[in-house]
């Protein structure tokens, strides 16, 4: 994308209320472009790459213009920011974390980026957003997909907005322990005052 096309987004700037994390759903190691899922998704019918940001393992691409809604997570895109990380997929083709510490860096760099804009945007994992059957959060055996293959609701836990609610089993298993741990440290600062 072109610069001047990034720049007319402050103009048409729309709300953003998630940041959801992707993965590329490529083999650990294998380098690929912003263009090469873009070819990707245009072959499926799309106007453009689903995703506003591309993290390589070298720096950041930029994918669709961040005025413009993503192909993200059905029924969840309007007010949604894309960011994908390539790789995702072990060398058998099996879900895993293949993040390099480069990407979790630039990953962290984005997301700072975005809620700085954004305040009060919730972040979430693409598999976070998968339909809840039985009522107790998103749990493994419910994943649409395994994408981005990591807990990125626990993981961006301190970047979360205040009143946050996961949506993933873990997600809110962290919270609650984190809830606990804060009760915890007030009642024995309020105790040994």
């Amino acid at each position: 994308m072109l610069n001047a096309e990034y720049k007319l987004e402050e103009k048409k700037m729309r709300e953003i209320k998630e940041i959801h994390i992707h993965c590329s759903a490529t083999r650990e190691g294998q380098a690929i472009t912003a263009n090469e899922i873009r070819k990707w998704h245009k072959a499926r019918g799309w106007s453009d790459i689903g995703y506003h940001y591309i993290i390589g393992f070298q720096g950041i691409e930029f994918g669709r213009p961040l005025h413009r809604i993503p192909a993200s997570a059905r029924g969840h895109n309007k007010y949604a920011a894309a960011v994908c990380y390539i790789g995702g997929v072990d060398a058998n083709g099996k879900a895993k974390d293949t993040r390099t510490p480069r990407q979790k860096e630039l990953l962290v760099k984005i997301i700072k980026q975005l809620k700085a804009k954004f305040p009060k945007a919730k972040i979430h994992g693409h598999r976070d957003l998968s339909v809840d059957r039985d009522g107790d959060g998103v749990e493994k055996h419910e994943f649409m997909k395994m994408c981005p293959c990591f807990d990125a609701e626990v993981e961006y836990m301190d970047f979360q907005p205040e009143g946050f609610v996961p949506k993933s089993k873990v997600g809110k298993d962290e919270k609650a322990k984190r809830n606990k741990v804060r009760a915890s440290s007030k009642k024995s600062s309020t105790s040994s005052s």
